[in-house]
């Protein structure tokens, strides 16, 4: 069964490569402007999704697609490119016969304290949102047309190991391994729902091939115990060894950099729900899946600390 991944880079992509291999087929294709192997066996195919023509051909002969591609936070970049990349993405699933999965974040969703589920409806706030939201009404869209077997597979913000790309990892996390004291971006006593990359990856090829999971959206399993800002950061210092200490950046002073930045302008538009709780609710996947094994924050902080100790950093510190 060939199993093909577009967008193969990034840290999802990468995981759900090995766990595709692992647990599901030999058969796996990873696509992407310049694809890297993550395992020798794998077969790459270059092709930019922006070309309905290169991306046909790259999803050719596939039995299960995932688009799991990411652009950078630009919020131009997102409105010119994503949805041509998705749209050319279904497509050449449709050609193939091709089931199809949608790796989806929660930019669409309010920026209230409403626990976030399955049938939450889409409100965005920004540009960004907007595009999200867009996006997977057009998988949703697909789905209500049955052409194809599709599903989405949501995920919120992201912490976790390697090249994992986050808000919480660059702000807390990674300052932390630098011996910095961590941010907080708002409010330090707020719920918050992060996903362990690794789980994500892992769920996404969980859902991929089980038959029954197509023509649904999913939200992708996390720790549910949901702590706050000041928690993970207590959680995060223990691990490290590193004082239990952190600073709230206030909303005013975020949007005050985000004229002169352009990485935090690029996210000024998530601000509002930094104010509030952020509880993302995945019991459907655990009902259906009851045994997949979920990463605790602590586990998944110890495992980012333990695989900091092996790497040397530039300095030759350890």
């Amino acid at each position: 069964m060939t199993q093909t991944i577009l967008g193969a880079n990034g840290q999802i992509a990468i995981g759900l490569a090995r766990e595709l291999r692992r647990s599901y087929t030999d058969d796996l294709r990873l696509v992407s402007r310049n694809p890297r192997k993550v395992d020798a066996a794998d077969r790459v195919v270059s092709a930019d999704l922006l070309d309905a023509e290169e991306t046909a051909k790259a999803v050719a002969g596939s039995e299960i697609v995932y688009f799991t591609a990411g652009l950078p936070a630009d919020t131009q970049l997102w409105e010119t490119q994503f949805p041509t990349m998705l749209r050319n993405a279904l497509d050449a699933a449709e050609s193939a016969r091709a089931k199809f999965a949608y790796f989806d974040n929660t930019y669409m969703y309010p920026q209230d304290d409403r626990v976030q589920t399955e049938d939450t409806p889409f409100a965005p706030v920004g540009r960004k949102g907007r595009v999200r939201a867009d996006m997977a009404t057009m998988v949703l869209d697909e789905i209500a047309r049955r052409d194809i077997p599709a599903l989405i597979a949501r995920a919120p913000e992201f912490y976790g190991p390697g090249r994992t790309q986050g808000f919480t990892n660059s702000l807390v996390v990674d300052r932390i391994k630098a011996g910095k004291t961590p941010l907080v971006p708002v409010r330090a006593d707020r719920a918050r729902t992060l996903i362990w990359t690794p789980d994500a990856s892992r769920a996404l090829a969980a859902l991929g091939n089980a038959p029954d999971a197509y023509g649904q959206t999913w939200h992708l399993p996390v720790d549910h115990s949901h702590p706050t800002y000041r928690e993970f950061v207590h959680m995060a210092a223990d691990a490290f060894g590193a004082p239990d200490r952190f600073t709230v950046i206030p909303k005013w002073a975020l949007t005050a950099i985000g004229t002169v930045s352009p990485q935090v302008r690029e996210i000024r538009e998530l601000l509002p729900r930094y104010a509030h709780d952020n509880v993302f609710d995945a019991s459907k996947f655990a009902e259906r899946f009851p045994d997949f094994r979920i990463t605790t924050y602590r586990e998944g902080l110890g495992a980012i600390r333990a695989e900091s100790a092996d790497r040397p950093d530039p300095a030759g510190h350890r």
